[in-house]
């Protein structure tokens, strides 16, 4: 299974940027997704989760400027980011939880590789 994220970039504080994570490979299914975000010399943060029944959970720094969503027919997740403040800036990692096909007793968590978000003017 991979986990394939695109859409970072530099933009300017006050501007918007998407991501979006593609699950690929011997899926069997899909439980919670999620994006997480780590900055220059500091630990890995969540920043959003969503579930298969579209529950969200969201970082408080984030709450009402970013917007988590999935498609599940398409095994995918996106973060809208709006508003965006230098403090956003981080590598991003998508994150999935669920089980595939080569033995789907058990568990598993996969990452994305991560992509780059610059806020600066």
């Amino acid at each position: 299974v991979q986990l394939q994220a695109s859409g970072g970039g530099l933009v300017q504080p006050g501007g918007s940027l998407g991501l979006s994570c593609i699950v690929s490979g011997r899926v069997f299914s899909i439980n919670g997704m999620g994006w997480y975000r780590q900055a220059p010399g500091k630990q890995r943060e969540m920043v959003a989760t969503i579930t298969s029944a579209g529950s969200t959970d969201y970082t408080n720094s984030v709450k009402g400027r970013f917007t988590i969503s999935r498609d599940n027919a398409k095994n995918t997740v996106t973060l809208q980011m709006n508003s965006l403040k230098p403090e956003d800036t981080a590598v991003y990692y998508c994150n999935a939880d669920g089980r595939d096909i080569s033995n789907v007793l058990i568990p598993r968590t996969w990452w994305g590789q991560g992509t780059l978000v610059t806020v600066s003017s």
